[in-house]
């Protein structure tokens, strides 16, 4: 009986290997990886295998710098297999402790800008009606004058305060708006008034017109209808021609089912 093989696992790697092996790829230039690839803590070298891209311990840092035998996964994983192209590839450490330092910590501003904001959900907003929903709103001149006397108290050129350069001084261009728009609407007021009194006087005698008339539309509504309602009145007052109704509990059963008196 054939035993099946085993699915290769990945095994549980020395920190430091120590071996004569070198491999005959060229070597990993130090200076060529980015920042976050590359850890040069003294005692804990590191680096990113660029072939299984698997963080790699570094050996031989009194010697000849290369990367230890690995496999191309954690250990315990199922499927792994040996790195064959990156076990005791050569390192050419030509980056100074301090300088990785610093480009680590130069390139931490750059990655957090990178990273994805919270989203901010736009309130919604109610639909604005159309222009032609829109109903007008007149405004009388009392609304126009406090309008007029709030801007007078925050601008310094209705107050006089507020020169040009030679002295003069600056015209408001917004409370000249206000004035002329109250002043018209002043003159205007006694023929504005007089037009609502009319829309009153004429809505008052639309109501009163209505009131008298609705006693008489309304008779005249029951009488066109009056022969329909007694038409119906002497048509449910007719009997039916044949014989009285019957009660049922006082008809024997054999009468109203003859089929089931015949039966036995």
């Amino acid at each position: 009986m054939t035993t099946p093989p085993a699915t290769p696992t990945a095994r549980k790697r020395r920190r430091k290997t120590r071996t004569s092996n070198v491999n005959h790829r060229p070597p990993i230039i130090a200076s060529g990886l980015k920042a976050n690839e590359l850890d040069l803590t003294p005692g804990k070298e590191h680096l990113v295998c660029p072939d299984c891209s698997t963080w790699v311990p570094i050996t031989g840092m009194l010697g000849t710098p290369k990367l230890v035998p690995h496999h191309t996964g954690q250990s315990g994983t199922a499927g792994a297999h040996r790195c064959t192209g990156g076990t005791n590839r050569r390192v050419t450490l030509d980056v100074e402790v301090d300088a990785w330092r610093t480009k680590l910590i130069e390139a931490a501003p750059t990655t957090a800008s990178r990273r994805a904001t919270k989203v901010l959900r736009k309130p919604k907003t109610t639909q604005p009606p159309a222009a032609s929903q829109m109903t007008p709103v007149s405004i009388s001149a009392e609304q126009v004058r406090q309008a007029f006397q709030r801007h007078r108290q925050r601008c310094l050129a209705c107050r006089g305060e507020a020169t040009a350069r030679d002295g003069e001084p600056l015209p408001c261009r917004d409370g000249e708006r206000l004035a002329v728009t109250f002043l018209r609407l002043l003159r205007q007021e006694p023929k504005r008034q007089a037009i609502r009194e009319v829309f009153a006087r004429e809505r008052q005698r639309f109501d009163r017109h209505y009131a008298l008339a609705a006693p008489a539309n309304r008779k005249s509504q029951w009488a066109a209808v009056l022969s329909k309602v007694q038409d119906a009145d002497t048509r449910r007052a007719q009997l039916p021609a044949g014989d009285a109704p019957t009660e049922a509990r006082n008809v024997p059963l054999d009468t109203l089912h003859p089929m089931r008196g015949n039966a036995n």
